[in-house]
């Protein structure tokens, strides 16, 4: 195996320990090869360099969340940038409890557990009354720094707090999933001479490497006919995960409203003939290559949203899409300004590190723009605060 023939010289290498965890991983991928043929599609491939147990990005031990490379940490999230994302999150999910008359609530993908704590200190400081907040996290290391983060920031809410190895089939209440949906498998298409290919991965001079077959399937080429590629070379993403799982959360929601918050664009922005590139992108000790088998296991694989099918996933389930907005529209119509002014200018110490957060988080040029809200729902009768003003529904 050759790892650093794919290592660019501006990214450190990842010590022993971690090492033979990738190398762990890398084996087993390779044995499943050959036993597929010499060929997967990037999906399964996806699937495997993230959630493996115990040897997957995301199941396996690896820091992931936090500021700076240097803590060993690969990128950072809203609720690891300001405890004001969470304080101004909680406002629409009290709003939605009060609305359809629920009492629990249920996040997915709960990272370091920072944005739970910060959900439950405010929904407690808001007087919203619930019976339990369930977090789904596949990580057991995860699920551990969740109860300790938890425990430390709000001791008297953390009998509360349980953590599911399955989903109930009913749920009544709110869901929560905070860049859940970007961590989704996708399938990677690729057009050369207007035709399509399905790219996968094979085992090539001995490492991982992309491999196209021609598409054949009827439903993937009429999808795929439907992409303006403007006669040139074109890369494409399909997110059947991430819609089988809005399916699943939708069906699931009995009554109550699903928000989901992540990076992305409707369909008609998202395969633009100038996004050719597709948006494939990795994520090592905060910095973005395009290399998805450099340390398989030790780095995020992600890719931007497409919306529009996540929206047409909801729907067919027969929820109601209760909004879709702009992060930056959704945290301001929430009240995070007013989060940020019960803090005094005059200690700076506070105040300067809270304004450049939210600056952030609202900024087009940062978070603002780029993330976006789409929320479901069943027997809310009116929207919500949140999506009063700027929903982009329409543009779905």
């Amino acid at each position: 195996m050759n790892p650093k023939a794919h290592q660019p010289d501006s990214l450190p290498a990842p010590g022993p320990s971690a090492l033979a965890q990738s190398e762990a991983l890398v084996a087993r991928i390779r044995a499943e090869l050959q036993e597929a043929g010499g060929w997967m599609p990037f999906d399964r491939y996806m699937e495997r360099a993230l959630y493996a147990p115990g040897l997957g990005y995301y199941s396996g031990g690896a820091r992931k969340f936090g500021l700076r490379g240097d803590d060993g940490s690969d990128f950072v999230t809203a609720p690891e940038l300001s405890p004001l994302f969470a304080a101004t999150l909680a406002r629409p999910v009290a709003e939605a409890l009060q609305a359809s008359g629920t009492r629990e609530v249920m996040e997915f993908g709960a990272g370091t557990g920072k944005l739970a704590a910060g959900v439950l200190k405010a929904l407690a400081a808001l007087g919203v009354e619930f019976d339990s907040y369930s977090i789904v996290d596949l990580s057991g290391e995860l699920r551990e720094r969740q109860r300790e983060t938890i425990e430390a920031a709000t001791p008297e809410l953390a009998a509360k707090v349980r953590w599911l190895d399955a989903l109930p089939e009913r749920f009544e209440g709110v869901v929560i999933g905070n860049e859940v949906l970007d961590a989704m498998p996708v399938r990677l298409f690729a057009s050369a001479n207007g035709a399509w290919h399905e790219r996968g991965v094979v085992w090539r001079d001995g490492w991982l490497a992309f491999e196209d077959r021609p598409v054949t399937a009827p439903a993937d080429l009429a999808r795929l006919s439907e992409i303006d590629t403007a006669g040139a070379d074109y890369i494409a993403e399909m997110h059947d995960a991430a819609c089988a799982f809005t399916r699943t959360i939708c069906t699931m929601l009995a009554r109550g409203a699903a928000f989901l918050i992540d990076y992305g664009f409707p369909r008609h922005e998202y395969y633009h003939a100038q996004r050719a590139e597709g948006t494939l992108m990795c994520h090592y000790r905060h910095r973005a290559h395009g290399d998805p088998f450099l340390y398989p296991g030790l780095q995020d694989i992600t890719a931007h949203v497409e919306f529009t099918g996540i929206a047409e996933a909801g729907v067919e389930t027969c929820a109601d899409l209760l909004g879709f907005t702009s992060q930056a529209r959704f945290l301001l119509n929430a009240g995070i300004t007013d989060a940020l002014s019960e803090i005094d200018p005059a200690d700076t110490a506070r105040f300067l590190p809270a304004a450049n957060a939210v600056q952030k988080l609202l900024s087009e040029a940062e978070m603002g723009e780029l993330f976006k809200v789409i929320a479901f729902s069943r027997g809310l009768d009116d929207t919500l605060q949140a999506f009063s003003s700027g929903d982009r529904s329409h543009t779905l």
